[in-house]
């Protein structure tokens, strides 16, 4: 039976002569188109965090004590290397890389399984930027609180490697790889805080996280199965064309995949998880998934609503403006309740302001199915994402600052003003910029920018919505600025050299503050250096 087969597997290949002899070729026809070249400077982004993981590794088991600091310096170099590699793919057309021959569907580069085009840089530059800073955040946390430096930057690095790589990915294997590989470092490093707090708040984070994994990936099967391929470009043509029986299930998939998304930008009702997490974890951590965890998640939800899910436009952008709607009021109503003498207030407020502001980032998102061509509101999208993770790193760097003696409630930070000036100024200028309020000017343009996305595609409900939830985050944002200014409650008799310890920031303070603190004057000065994302197309 199994020569039968061969013969005719054989037959189906045929025969050519080579002088007398008769050879049977069992090579396939073109054999070159399986052999590809990869394009090394396209994918040096994600590729530097990844091997810089491996390092940080490895060399801890042979560092000594006394030298593991080195570590810290080690990731911080890697991730600006990272950034550096962005500016090769800046000019010019889009890279790609890891192509199918043979896509159904595939014009251009939609056979391809990585494109490093617009939208991949931007939303790069902000998962490796953010990375950054919290790497320069971290060093001092590791130190004080003694958490185990090896494994705490090996799991950001491979992190920051998941949330660089998914906006460059192009087909749904990929991007639920590369979702996993942001969010399985994640929890750990939220439980590496050994306090009993941390394990609580990792197990809240995985148990949410692991459950809308599995809702994405059958919802991902349900759409392998209408359109026949996992390329985005592909499935919107398979979808485009799907037979009317398989209509229902393409549609329950394509919820189904935006769940996980939904997840990693914490939309309600996807949101629960945030409060306890972000105040369990490290403040370093805490920061990063505010910036860089919502980052990968919202490249992800783009790229799946607007390229892979376009024959369904005005179903999701009706479905995301809902969302929106309900995410910035449920995040700034849970801003409200907060009481400032709690403990941990001031992080539960930024965890709740965070979840407000994922509604603010889902306008332009919801706009881009009412629009003729999606690319458009998307650049609000990128260009707002851009100002809050500057400006939310910033206040989560403060924030890190004045817990090291006083405390995390909102309350401690009154009188910080007379205590620390440039700190309060800078902690002041942050929650303005949050706020959409002048001098943080940067922070008006893009609350502006998302408004008009929404006005421009006939959403006036959803921009009224915007409006009334940005007067009432007005109020706890100036209720907690007005603190920094307030007297300073009666001090605590202490030495000089004490008091002396306190108004010196470490090192990697100084730089996060600087560095965050200084991107957001210039910006607000010079507005039209990220706002131009906006105005751009990113496909």
């Amino acid at each position: 039976m199994r020569g039968a087969m061969l013969g005719a597997r054989l037959a189906e290949l045929g025969p050519h002569s080579t002088g007398q002899h008769t050879v049977t070729s069992l090579a396939v026809p073109n054999a070159g188109s399986l052999i590809q070249s990869v394009d090394w400077v396209a994918i040096a982004p994600p590729l530097i965090a990844a091997v810089a993981a491996l390092a940080v590794l490895v060399a801890d088991l042979f560092l000594p004590e006394r030298h593991k600091k080195w570590l810290g310096r080690l990731t911080a170099a890697s991730l600006a290397l990272a950034l550096i590699s962005l500016l090769p793919l800046t000019g010019g057309s889009p890279r790609a890389t890891f192509c199918a021959q043979n896509v159904a569907g595939a014009t251009d580069n939609a056979g391809c399984s990585y494109v490093a085009d617009h939208f991949a840089l931007v939303f790069q530059l902000l998962a490796l930027g953010g990375a950054l800073i919290a790497a320069l955040l971290s060093a001092h946390t590791v130190e004080s609180e003694k958490l185990p430096g090896g494994e705490y930057w090996f799991l950001l690095l491979s992190s920051a490697t998941g949330a660089a790589l998914l906006p460059a990915s192009r087909d749904l294997a990929t991007m639920v790889i590369a979702l996993e590989v942001a969010s399985l470092p994640a929890f750990a490093l939220v439980a590496l805080r050994r306090d009993g707090r941390g394990a609580e708040a990792a197990l809240k984070f995985f148990v949410s996280s692991v459950t809308a994994t599995a809702v994405m990936l059958l919802g991902v099967g349900f759409v392998y199965a209408a359109s026949g391929s996992l390329h985005l470009g592909a499935i919107a043509e398979g979808l485009e064309h799907a037979p009317a029986q398989l209509k229902p299930l393409a549609e329950a998939g394509a919820v189904l995949t935006l769940v996980g998304f939904a997840f990693k930008v914490a939309a309600v009702p996807f949101h629960f998880w945030v409060p306890d997490t972000y105040t369990g974890a490290p403040l370093p951590v805490a920061g990063y998934l505010s910036v860089v965890g919502k980052a990968a998640g919202l490249s992800g939800l783009a790229l799946a609503t607007t390229v892979a899910f376009r024959p369904y436009a005005h179903t999701w952008g009706l479905v995301l403006a809902v969302l929106a709607a309900v995410t910035m009021t449920v995040g700034n109503v849970g801003a409200l309740r907060q009481r400032f003498d709690t403990r941990y207030s001031a992080v539960r407020l930024l965890a709740w302001s965070s979840v407000g502001q994922a509604g603010y980032l889902l306008v332009p998102l919801a706009a881009a199915g009412y629009a003729p061509t999606a690319a458009d509101p998307l650049g609000a999208t990128a260009a707002y994402a851009l100002i809050y993770g500057v400006v939310n790193l910033g206040a989560f760097g403060v924030v890190a600052a004045v817990g090291r003696r006083a405390g995390t409630s909102v309350d401690d930070f009154r009188g910080l003003f007379a205590r620390s000036r440039w700190t309060s100024l800078a902690l002041a200028f942050f929650l303005l910029c949050l706020a959409g309020l002048p001098p943080g000017v940067i922070g008006l343009f893009g609350k502006v920018v998302v408004f008009r996305a929404a006005v421009d595609a006939g959403l006036g409900w959803l921009a009224v919505v915007m409006a009334v939830n940005v007067v009432v985050a007005l109020y706890y944002y100036l209720l907690w600025t007005a603190r920094l200014f307030a007297p300073a409650p009666a001090p605590v008799v202490e030495g000089e050299g004490e008091a002396d310890a306190e108004r010196r920031l470490p090192i990697s303070l100084t730089a996060t503050l600087g560095l965050t603190a200084s991107a957001a004057v210039v910006l607000s000065v010079a507005p039209q250096l990220v706002l131009q994302v906006a105005g751009g197309s990113l496909f």
